[in-house]
């Protein structure tokens, strides 16, 4: 099983004849991913890596039956490209431009409340279910196909964490990059319900880092609402206050009663969550529940 994507998932490359959207539109291909169109403004007619390009989202829909659709337009183009999305009903949108300005994702999230699309990010990697499909720029050959969800904010740390996984036999369901932008569409409460509610995902990794309070809520809801067990990283226990650690979200200010790593830390640690400090080790607990 898996959350959100499989084989049958139908995806649209938004922005595909770009450098970066023709790339990973033949990564996806590459991967066995159902990419059936791209959309590209004035484009259409032509085709990509043997993909059809069409004018705008919904003439794609309807011509393809697409059920998704993976942005890669510029940050001054990307909010537009977005709302294009949500407005034709898709089931999946996945946005990996990163910068789109803080304004425009804020219209972009109060839209998303209003319609039933799931989105992920801005900034982030994209979905993977192992053997079946992704959707963005995801190294498809350190995943395996297997029962342990993933939910990150970095996708470096995805793939570290998911390298040390499959190194040990451990396959995963299905891994989501949420992105590290102050402003994304599913955080990590939406993703770990869509995991409580696999039943054949057996165990949780959930990657965050310093900034904000995304985790300190994820451990409530864990602690909450999940039967599943979930294992915590948190990376950027040495970053100092007030420094951005990569990610537009991953800062911390003020007095550091949330959003610093020992904070996230204890929140999931008071939630029963066992916390890695390396990412090998958050492998080798995995390994333990297993």
């Amino acid at each position: 099983m898996s959350v959100l994507v499989d084989e049958d998932t139908k995806v649209l490359v938004q922005g595909i004849t770009g450098s970066e959207g023709r790339f990973h539109t033949n990564g996806m291909l590459e991967y066995g991913t159902d990419v059936v169109g791209g959309v590209v403004p004035g484009r259409g007619g032509e085709s990509v890596e043997g993909v059809p390009v069409f004018d705008t989202v919904d003439g794609a829909v309807a011509e393809t039956g697409a059920t998704a659709s993976v942005v890669f337009v510029p940050p001054a183009f990307a909010a537009d490209a977005l709302f294009e999305a949500l407005d034709s009903e898709l089931a999946l949108v996945v946005a990996i431009t990163e910068g789109i300005p803080t304004r425009d994702m804020s219209r972009v999230y109060r839209r998303l409340g209003e319609v039933d699309t799931h989105l992920i990010g801005p900034n982030c990697p994209g979905i993977i279910t192992p053997g079946e499909t992704k959707l963005g720029i995801l190294p498809g050959d350190i995943f395996a196909a297997g029962s342990v969800g993933l939910v990150s904010r970095s996708g470096t740390l995805t793939y570290q964490v998911v390298d040390n996984l499959t190194a040990r036999g451990i396959g995963q369901s299905t891994a989501v990059g949420i992105g590290g932008d102050p402003i994304i569409g599913s955080n990590f409460i939406d993703i770990l319900a869509q995991f409580e509610a696999d039943a054949d995902t057996d165990a949780v990794v959930m990657c965050g880092e310093i900034g904000g309070e995304a985790e300190e809520r994820a451990a409530r809801f864990i602690d909450e609402e999940m039967e599943t067990p979930v294992v915590g990283f948190i990376a950027g226990r040495t970053a100092p206050p007030g420094k951005r650690m990569g990610h537009a979200g991953a800062i911390v200010s003020g007095g550091g009663a949330t959003g610093t790593a020992a904070s996230k830390i204890d929140a999931l640690g008071a939630a029963g969550v066992p916390v890695g400090k390396t990412p090998d080790e958050v492998a080798e607990i995995v390994a333990d529940l297993h």
